[in-house]
């Protein structure tokens, strides 16, 4: 680990809305102030991404208390100013804190921030939509559109899977056409996801290798004939070897365009935000997030028990 330089100027925002974003703050602030990091809070509970922008000039540091929505939200600004990301994992499922092996507990996580260098890491883009995770069509869209801020607050993880009983009820295959590496493919899936990150929903993997730092999107499809095929791919979707079901396409690319007969919503970390046709690019080293050594060896955090695998939300 790296000593901390003496003092560092840090713009803290944490997002009320997010699943434990009102935790008591003494402990964290303390453990900032004691690892040489000023806080500077500005009043409010705006837009994350402008009231980044208003105040970069006179920070050095951003430190974001929430969910993966919350640091989907900013990733703009922070693409931005240039401004290195300390995480507090505050939210429901808190992907991208688990991807990087950051602590989930806040306190520990505040701590991290004050001995780490801030590490570059990729983000997905989609039309235009930063991600950090990632960006799925079909089910999990469908699932995301379903699912509230009231049903995370109550049931937590819990909210996924009773979510996800509703939307299975629905649930059709659809086609799409697949463009990349110079090759053009038609299939019919229940889902599409193009992912940036290592994990999503709750502790499920996209891909067992995957890093946010190694310049790929991971792509999978489940081309399944019946939904309750899903339940036998679970423990697969958990470890990030679903690419070798015969039912799953899978591959690593580094842009690909998927276009459907109809508009379909795309889901970016748990946030419905565009639709397609949908063209998605990596963008290596957009952003400097302060964690852990990637080559150093460090133990597997374990996943939640979420029994569905397929949404991501802050």
């Amino acid at each position: 680990m790296n000593a901390p330089p003496s003092e560092r100027r840090a713009l803290l925002l944490v997002n009320p809305n997010a699943r434990n974003g009102t935790v008591p703050l003494d402990a964290i602030r303390d453990a900032l102030r004691s690892g040489g990091i000023d806080l500077f809070e500005p009043p409010g509970d705006g837009d994350c991404t402008a009231v980044i922008r208003r105040h970069a000039e006179g920070c050095d540091l951003v430190i974001l208390g929430g969910g993966d929505g919350t640091m989907n939200a900013a990733a703009p600004a922070l693409v931005e100013t240039g401004l290195p990301l300390g995480i507090l994992p505050l939210g429901t499922a808190n992907d991208l804190a688990r991807s990087l092996d950051l602590p989930l507990d806040p306190v520990a996580a505040a701590q991290l921030i004050t001995t780490e260098e801030a590490r570059p890491a990729d983000l997905g883009w989609v039309n235009g939509h930063y991600y950090f995770n990632v960006a799925s069509i079909g089910f999990s869209a469908e699932l995301a559109g379903d699912l509230t801020a009231e049903s995370k607050k109550r049931w937590g993880t819990l909210g996924y899977a009773i979510a996800a009983i509703r939307v299975l009820r629905r649930v059709r295959p659809f086609r799409v056409i697949l463009e990349h590496d110079g090759r053009t493919e038609r299939v019919t899936t229940i889902q599409v996801s193009v992912g940036n990150g290592r994990h999503y929903g709750g502790g499920m993997t996209v891909e067992e290798t995957a890093r946010v730092d190694d310049g790929k999107l991971d792509f999978y499809s489940l081309e399944v004939s019946h939904w309750w095929r899903l339940l036998a791919l679970l423990p697969a979707l958990r470890k990030g070897t679903q690419g070798r079901a015969a039912d799953v396409r899978a591959f690593q690319t580094k842009e690909i365009v998927v276009r459907t007969r109809r508009p379909r919503p795309v889901n970016t970390d748990g946030e419905l935000s565009t639709h397609t046709p949908a063209h998605f690019k990596v963008v290596p080293g957009a952003v400097r997030i302060f964690a852990p050594d990637p080559s150093a060896s460090r133990p597997i955090l374990p996943g939640l028990n979420v029994p569905f695998p397929f949404a991501s939300r802050s």
